[in-house]
């Protein structure tokens, strides 16, 4: 069926499996805002924000890498490289996914909808930052860094320190395991001009940004969770949580990127889900 083949190619293109990156920090948030059950309306608010904004970042991210894309080896098959999309219905997709992301940030708040711009243009950004900075990374982390904040000021609309230390938090997660996934395209982007830090800085060096990326991380998820008042079964897994970032670099190395996918999907996926959970089981065992 015609429909089912476009909307298989929507998925393919902005990677609705990499919402698992995302959305658990955003329902933490919510969970730790409100001390326990957030309530549905809520969560369906919240849900439909996250999935908005993210399909809306990584539209425009592959919309504005389209002439990077069609000479990359690695991303010849991607829907809008191979014309399976087309770039107005992409634009259409965007703006269509920013509009429904305003539409549920009003439907939580007065604040929220107030930052609601800010969260788009900064999405949009990141887009253009490899262009010109090796700091590409850190602002992807800062883009999915509100998600946390996103689902704590869905609940209350005041900016609190456990917030801000999710937001560093998955700041650096992300921007450690997107310097490993990054590790694949050095030789590309280098004769490209791009500016990822594998590039710029090789990827031995660029590996060790990474570590120290994750090693900071699993400090702030455990001052995030000291901050909230949370105990020993969130900081269990924070812990745990930690040492699976910190194991993930064993896998890859300069010599040997053979196993970057499953040190950025299967691993980091696993981390968002975990230190969920660890919010949730905390709360409503022990709260």
């Amino acid at each position: 069926m015609p429909f089912m083949k476009d909307l298989s190619a929507v998925c393919r293109m902005i990677k609705i499996e990499h919402s698992v990156f995302a959305l658990p920090f955003a329902f933490a948030g919510s969970f730790l805002a409100a001390g326990g059950w957030p309530g549905l309306w809520n969560l369906i608010v919240l849900t439909v924000a996250m999935v908005a904004v993210r399909s809306f970042a990584m539209a425009f991210n592959r919309y504005a890498d389209l002439d990077i894309d069609r000479e990359n080896p690695r991303t010849l098959t991607r829907p809008l490289v191979t014309g399976e999309l087309s770039t107005r219905f992409t634009l259409l997709f965007i703006c269509a996914t920013a509009v429904i992301f305003v539409a549920a940030c009003a439907l939580m708040n007065p604040l929220c909808l107030m930052l609601s711009p800010l969260a788009l243009g900064l999405s949009a950004f990141y887009s253009f930052c490899k262009r010109f900075t090796r700091w590409c990374h850190f602002v992807l982390g800062t883009v999915l860094g509100l998600a946390p904040v996103a689902g704590w000021l869905s609940v209350d609309p005041v900016l609190t320190l456990p917030a801000v230390l999710l937001f560093l938090g998955v700041t650096f997660w992300v921007a450690g395991f997107d310097i490993l996934y990054a590790c694949q395209d050095a030789e590309f982007d280098l004769s490209r001009g791009l500016h990822s830090m594998p590039s710029r800085l090789g990827l031995a060096c660029a590996l060790e940004v990474s570590t120290m990326s994750h090693v900071v991380t699993g400090l702030f998820f455990i001052l995030a969770g000291w901050s909230a008042g949370l105990s020993i079964v969130y900081f269990c897994v924070a812990l745990a949580v930690w040492l699976t970032l910190l194991y993930e670099h064993r896998l890859v190395r300069a010599d040997d990127l053979s196993r970057v996918n499953v040190a950025f999907f299967t691993l980091n996926g696993l981390v968002a889900v975990a230190l969920f959970l660890g919010v949730v089981l905390d709360l409503f065992l022990l709260g």
